[in-house]
């Protein structure tokens, strides 16, 4: 048992679509591929995801990358239609995956066009996020110091949450591989993120206690120095916010350590205004739903998590790709899926 742990970056996202064929081509943008397709019928989805639904997936693959990846999900009878678009990312059961992209105005530029065509979508433009502004440590002088950070910018549609950044003035090599050839020259999802609303510190330690990710970051945003984060988490003045990063437990704190595939938790206070919306981002809705993680010992984690607090447990199946796999719901409402390495 104590050698029952997730391995990797967190690996993909089940986002269940209208029609696979379309989303393949949505994702092709961004340099996904298909690699893989499967299905399970009724019986085999109940006993797996809870759904009383049979379904169909492709799973997508970017460059040589093991993590952040896509698992497209056509239901049958979808439970609905998902998180939807909304003004923000703000609502507990908030799901997200963010890459990073070489141009941020070059995804903004085909935002832009989409809207003026009718298409559906909320963009948030490239807010910039300057490191040590944010932590509160020390503000940059404009046309004195390198203004090192990034432009982060939200691109929502009825069934994509996605968020890009562009890096300004430094470099890590392990966090994200753009594909310079796709389209929208954006990598792999980098992390992935959901919200809660809870004051227990406590709530998220099921995440490193039991599945064994490594906390790398845990701390209060004030709403002083929540720059992007305003408008992105939709706060209202005042109002902060704690994050807690989990991460890759291979994952330095160093630049040329630092690798992608973390999760991201933001937290806000029990008593915040804010939309109760988990049962809209789990197997069986539209949009971004069940996060995965692969495992080394897949019968050794689900005893372990089994008796740790977790819900709706399932045993550990065959789900449409062949692999051994089992889902349950975490102590703060989310559904998650551990997959075999």
């Amino acid at each position: 048992m104590k050698d029952a742990h997730c391995t990797g970056g967190l690996h993909e996202v089940c986002v269940g679509v209208p029609d696979l064929e379309t989303a393949i081509a949505d994702y092709a943008a961004y340099g996904c591929k298909p690699e893989r397709r499967g299905e399970l019928d009724a019986r085999a989805s109940r006993a797996l995801y809870g759904v009383d639904s049979a379904v169909r997936s492709v799973r997508l693959s970017h460059l040589d990358a093991d993590h952040g990846l896509v698992r497209l999900m056509q239901w049958e009878r979808p439970l609905n239609d998902g998180l939807g678009m909304g003004d923000n990312l703000r609502c507990v059961g908030s799901r997200w995956g963010v890459r990073v992209t070489s141009s941020a105005y070059n995804l903004v530029n085909h935002a832009q066009r989409a809207r003026e065509a009718g298409q559906p979508l909320t963009l948030i433009e490239p807010l910039l996020a300057v490191i040590g502004e944010v932590s509160g440590e020390r503000a940059a002088q404009p046309f004195r110091d390198p203004i090192v950070g990034v432009r982060e910018m939200v691109l929502l549609q009825p069934h994509y949450r996605q968020v890009f950044f562009e890096r300004f003035n430094y470099e890590s090599p392990l966090y994200g591989q753009i594909d310079r050839n796709a389209l929208l020259r954006t990598s792999q999802h980098t992390h992935f993120g959901l919200m809660i609303a809870d004051d227990d510190p406590h709530v998220l330690d099921f995440y490193d206690e039991v599945l064994g990710l490594q906390r790398m970051f845990d701390a209060h945003t004030p709403y002083e120095n929540a720059t992007g984060s305003r408008r992105i988490f939709g706060l209202t003045p005042g109002e902060g916010f704690h994050m807690v990063d989990f991460d890759d437990p291979r994952s330095g704190h160093a630049l040329a350590e630092r690798r992608s595939g973390k999760l991201k938790c933001v937290r806000f206070a029990k008593a915040a205004q804010i939309e109760q919306a988990l049962a809209r981002s789990r197997a069986g809705c539209r949009g971004y739903s069940t996060y995965c993680w692969r495992v080394n010992d897949v019968e050794a984690m689900h005893r372990r998590v089994a008796s740790a607090g977790a819900r709706a447990v399932s045993d550990v199946l065959t789900d449409e790709f062949g692999r051994r796999a089992f889902t349950f719901d975490a102590p703060d409402g989310y559904q998650w899926m551990l997959i075999a390495a």
